[in-house]
């Protein structure tokens, strides 16, 4: 069925509407990061660089690592602008432009998101890295898709019964996993857990400044939640929603944190842009050693 004007936007010179690419200035394994500026700091270690792309905070750097074409791309703040890079993403793929009908044949994509996060345990100390095994929505992007198996995971359930009756919001948690091949490559230096996906920085991460939250004791429920061993050790606003829709559309999807935030201690990072560069540099030496084989 010929998708509408109206739903596929595309702009004047044929690439989608936010993003502002067209297909051949992507590559099937695209790192995603929040700040546009970040973008720049990953692709300096690239060995040439094709097409450098940017439209508002979505900025694209596609090149190459050694023998592996890679795309990295810059989400900006929130499950609302994942929402809009990871099905734009996938339209550049599986969507032909032409006839605005969805490819017979569609091709996967791998996203490997490299963002910074607040640690949610005392012992995930400063500026430590973190794999997420598994996204808990706390956004409520994913309600407004077809995705049941992640409105009713097994991990929701059991998240809603560890608050009782002190759940009251309006909009249900979802889940949904990493890619577990991508998690066994993201393993050595990194600590693994649930990642929660926010909504927002302030009262949806538990912290209040002069306008009260809703839950004083929120930010406890998530820190002594544990399913099958398993806890919350980050928080951030994206990564459930990337895991989701990835899932959704048949793409693999991982995501690492550079942890800036000790919230049970109180602590910052005395240099997050050191912080951040480790995390690059750690993961492009995963990507470099492993995706080029395959």
């Amino acid at each position: 069925m010929k998708i509408r004007e109206s739903e596929l936007i595309l702009n004047k010179d044929g690439s989608v509407y936010h993003l502002n690419l067209l297909p051949e200035q992507i590559a099937p394994l695209i790192i995603t990061v929040g700040d546009q500026d970040r973008v720049a700091k990953v692709s300096r270690h690239f060995d040439r660089i094709e097409h450098r792309v940017r439209k508002r905070e979505f900025v694209t750097h596609t090149g190459w690592l050694g023998k592996q074409r890679l795309s990295v791309i810059s989400s900006g703040i929130g499950p609302d602008n994942i929402d809009i890079v990871v099905n734009e993403l996938d339209a550049l793929f599986n969507i032909d432009f032409q006839t605005r009908q969805p490819k017979p044949s569609p091709t996967p994509l791998t996203l490997i998101r490299l963002g910074t996060a607040g640690g949610l345990q005392a012992e995930i100390p400063v500026d430590g890295l973190v794999t997420s095994t598994g996204g808990i929505g706390l956004d409520g992007l994913l309600q407004f898709y077809a995705a049941l198996d992640q409105q009713q995971h097994p991990v929701t359930n059991a998240l809603r019964a560890h608050f009782g009756d002190s759940w009251s919001f309006p909009l249900a948690p979802y889940f949904a996993p990493a890619d577990p091949a991508l998690i066994g490559q993201f393993s050595d230096e990194f600590y693994q857990g649930f990642t929660a996906t926010n909504p927002g920085f302030y009262g949806p991460q538990g912290r209040q400044l002069r306008a009260p939250v809703r839950l004083p004791g929120y930010l406890d429920l998530l820190q002594q939640f544990s399913f099958d061993n398993t806890r919350i050790l980050n928080l951030e606003m994206e990564t459930a929603a990337m895991f989701g829709l990835c899932r959704l559309l048949g793409h693999r999807a991982i995501s690492l944190s550079a942890v800036i935030a000790n919230r049970p201690l109180g602590q910052f990072s005395k240099d997050t842009g050191k912080a951040v560069e480790r995390l690059i540099v750690t993961a492009l030496e995963r990507i470099a050693g492993v995706f080029v084989t395959l």
